[in-house]
């Protein structure tokens, strides 16, 4: 107590008067600078050693290395300070009613720590650099006076645990860079401030629901170069026992190792019954009697409707043959009929066979979606007979045939996703042959939105317990309920989901449909939330707690490899595969690319009756600050990768595949070499035909680099050229790539890099990809 007394008079005494016996006895830890109360103290890390300086009335903290002085916060509005202690090691003091603020010194590091004591939010740190590196995805580095950021980033704030991959940040500065790793993502907010100069705040909230009360950082100085700057995480991370390998996660579940190599492919094929399947001239007039009004009524309840396909029956009966566009209603009517369970009727289908006929004596009610499928396929059959093939060369074309000409074209490994469980339910002869090829094959899941009432085309978001809209959804501060996806439904709390996550996956996979993988939508986006609702009141910590969860009853319970949109690293010690981490949604609010449908932006629609969504499908150009913004090599830093390369696999976001953004084809077959990335498509017949020559073009050279390179280290980075548009990546010790993004021949020692190529070193041999020779293979209409 009488040490605390001495600092707190010696701190007082300072702002007027020069201390004898106070300074004797700070023993040079107190120091007068330009009239204000500064505290300085030395820090020695292994092979980074700095000092500091920080004023505790205005929170202002300089960072001194080698004589050069670099703020770390630029300093808050005057305030006065009470307890003020100066210890060895560590310093502490309060803002009276605000919060207690403790900056400790260790090894190699500063530890600085909030305990609110009546705050509800803090803002700190508030900085200012000459460069910013930032975990966007992948990673950004952003100069303060780019107008390109000042003009993306211009008064935005970003919730840090949905908005950055990783828990850090750094200021780059000549000649050193100031870390901060950030030691409790949650109820954290960055505002940016591009005024003068790109400039951010850091916020943190104190939410009532929540007893932790605290937040801080761990801040460094390093380096400028990439490795030593995302070091200081990669070592906190690996010091929590959070890194995990896909070597160790193989060891678990070697299915893992089927990722290594293998591009990342969405498989269209929704439909049961295809043109491929019925004749015509003999399904018409079928349609015009019975079979043609139960499903004008069965559809009528549905989200669409039915007028459509009322109308073009009537239309098709005055004619002799249907048009492309009336064939395209009757197949997604029939489609959307059989996966109904209401399909079924005596009337309709009065002579439905034996096989039929045991799956109806089990009752309707009691089969299981698999089950349902097969039995509404017999019955469409007993009522199409000779107007459509045989039951098990239905849908076969554009699903089980597509895989086993991937397959003897040469792909030895893939990840297929299907955008929805049921087309595999519904098909399992396709799921068997992605099992035979040696792919992985995942159901796209989703427990992040609930409806009310059941809607076919969104089964993710309807579950059987009624009770879960109103008893286990999130609630504002207000008490109002937070929206689900578009605004629909609400967001389901996913501490409270559990037993209907374990309902719906166990009646998908009763019938033993052989998924081997598992897509979680939005559990590892970082998209997390307070909820308070009074009967389950939940903090965002227990909300991502319960997401892990989820994620580890797929991997653990269910030996799935398992992938979730984002890759927020939260998720980092159970996931094998993340889509979003390289090209993120782009661009959501803007109407142009999602509302305008007259825009040349427009990015496509959800829906389609048949073939791939234009959302994913369609080739669209993107506004030049976009392009910049996500796309622009010059920005991009593999932060991700130099922490988890050999621990998550990433790729883009769905809705940006590789061939998605019209003109960027190329550069995203280098990135993803450079970057160790698979490239993500979205496939039918149709388009396999169109785009198979580039693919397998690039495979060759891709699969077998990254089946390498997944399981090093990302070992070294490097810009080679002054515009940045060549950069160099290396994973281990001798596998190496160099990406040449210029319009021109690079010399890079002595090697000439073509243009819009690759050269891929492996010790003494290499080889060289061009980029734009196999943009010319795409044989898009």
């Amino acid at each position: 107590m009488k040490k605390r007394k001495l600092a707190l008079l010696c701190a007082a005494s300072l702002i007027t008067v020069t201390l004898t016996g106070c300074r004797d006895q700070a023993a040079n830890q107190l120091t007068l600078t330009s009239g204000q109360q500064t505290i300085s103290t030395s820090v020695q890390p292994a092979g980074e050693p700095f000092d500091y300086e920080v004023d505790p009335e205005t929170f202002t903290l300089t960072i001194i290395k080698n004589g050069v002085r670099m703020p770390a916060s630029l300093g808050l509005p005057k305030t006065a300070v009470t307890d003020l202690v100066k210890e060895k090691d560590s310093m502490t003091w309060t803002y009276p009613g605000q919060v207690k603020v403790s900056i400790a010194k260790k090894n190699n590091y500063l530890d600085i720590h909030f305990d609110s004591i009546g705050a509800e939010q803090f803002q700190w740190p508030s900085v200012k650099a000459q460069s910013y590196v930032l975990p966007l995805g992948e990673g950004k580095i952003i100069q303060a006076d780019d107008t390109t950021w000042r003009t993306f980033l211009d008064d935005q704030s970003y919730t840090w645990s949905e908005s950055f991959s990783m828990d850090f940040f750094a200021l780059k500065n000549d000649p050193f860079s100031i870390v901060y790793v950030v030691t409790n993502k949650f109820n954290d907010e960055v505002h940016f401030d591009t005024s003068s100069s790109l400039q951010f705040q850091f916020t943190h909230a104190f939410p009532s629901i929540n007893k932790d009360k605290s937040y801080g950082f761990r801040l460094y100085v390093t380096g400028n170069d990439p490795q030593q700057m995302v070091q200081p995480y990669k070592s906190y991370i690996e010091e929590s026992g959070k890194f995990v390998t896909l070597a160790d996660k193989s060891k678990e579940n070697p299915n893992i190792q089927k990722l290594y190599g293998a591009p990342q492919i969405y498989l269209w094929s929704e439909s049961i019954l295809t043109d491929r399947d019925v004749q015509w001239p003999k399904i018409r007039p079928l349609l015009s009697g019975a079979l043609g009004e139960w499903l004008v009524k069965l559809l009528a309840s549905t989200a669409e409707g039915s007028d459509e396909l009322a109308q073009v029956l009537k239309d098709i009966a005055k004619q002799n043959t249907l048009d492309a566009y009336q064939k395209r209603v009757v197949l997604g009517a029939l489609n959307q009929g059989m996966k109904l369970k209401g399909f079924y009727s005596k009337t309709v289908f009065p002579n439905p066979g034996s096989e039929a006929q045991k799956l109806i004596d089990l009752g309707i009610d009691h089969l299981s979606e698999q089950k349902l499928y097969d039995l509404n396929k017999l019955l469409l059959k007993s009522a199409l007979k000779d107007a459509a093939g045989d039951i098990s060369t239905w849908g076969q074309a554009d699903s089980t045939d597509l895989i086993n000409d991937m397959q003897m074209s040469g792909i030895q490994k893939a990840w297929l996703g299907l955008p929805n469980w049921a087309d595999g339910l519904s098909n399992p002869r396709m799921v068997e042959a992605a099992n035979q090829a040696g792919y992985l094959i995942a159901p796209y899941d989703s427990y992040h939105s609930i409806q009310e009432k059941p809607d076919p085309s969104w089964n993710t978001a309807f579950f059987p317990d009624p009770s879960l809209y109103d008893q286990a959804t999130i609630a504002k501060k207000d008490g109002s309920k937070i929206a689900g996806f578009l605004q629909r439904g609400r967001k389901l709390n996913p501490t409270l989901a559990m037993p209907s996550v374990k309902q719906r996956v166990e009646g998908i996979l009763q019938d033993g449909i052989g998924y081997n993988s598992w897509f979680v939508d939005s559990d590892a986006t970082g998209d997390i939330y307070d909820d308070y609702s009074p009967d389950h009141p939940t903090t965002q910590l227990q909300d991502m707690m319960a997401r892990l969860d989820r994620f580890n009853y797929f991997a653990k319970d269910k030996h799935m490899v398992v992938g979730s949109e984002g890759g927020n690293d939260y998720a980092s010690g159970v996931i094998a595969y993340a889509q979003g981490i390289e090209s993120p949604v782009i661009a959501w609010g803007d109407p142009d690319m999602r509302e305008n449908k007259n825009s040349p932006y427009f990015v496509g629609g959800y829906y389609a009756a048949s073939g791939i969504p234009e959302r994913y499908g369609k080739s669209v150009p993107i506004k030049p600050l976009y392009e910049k913004v996500y796309n622009d090599p010059v920005y991009a830093l593999p932060l991700y990768k130099l922490v988890y390369n050999n621990s998550i696999i990433t790729t883009n976001h769905w809705e940006w595949g590789t061939y998605k953004i019209k003109g960027d084809e190329a550069d995203k077959m280098l990135y993803g070499l450079l970057y160790n990335v698979p490239p993500l498509y979205h496939l039918n017949r149709a388009t396999w035909e169109q785009e198979k020559a580039s693919i397998l073009d690039y495979l060759k050279v891709w699969s077998p680099f990254h089946q390498q390179a997944v399981t090093q280290q990302m070992s070294k980075f490097a810009v080679l050229t002054d515009d940045r548009l060549v950069q160099s990546a290396q994973y281990g010790n001798d596998l190496k790539v160099i990406a040449n993004f210029s319009e021109h021949e690079v010399k890079i020692e002595n090697d000439a890099i073509p243009a819009m190529s690759a050269v891929i070193y492996e010790g003494k041999q290499h080889s060289i990809f061009h980029a734009a020779d196999n943009v010319k293979l795409l044989a898009r209409k």
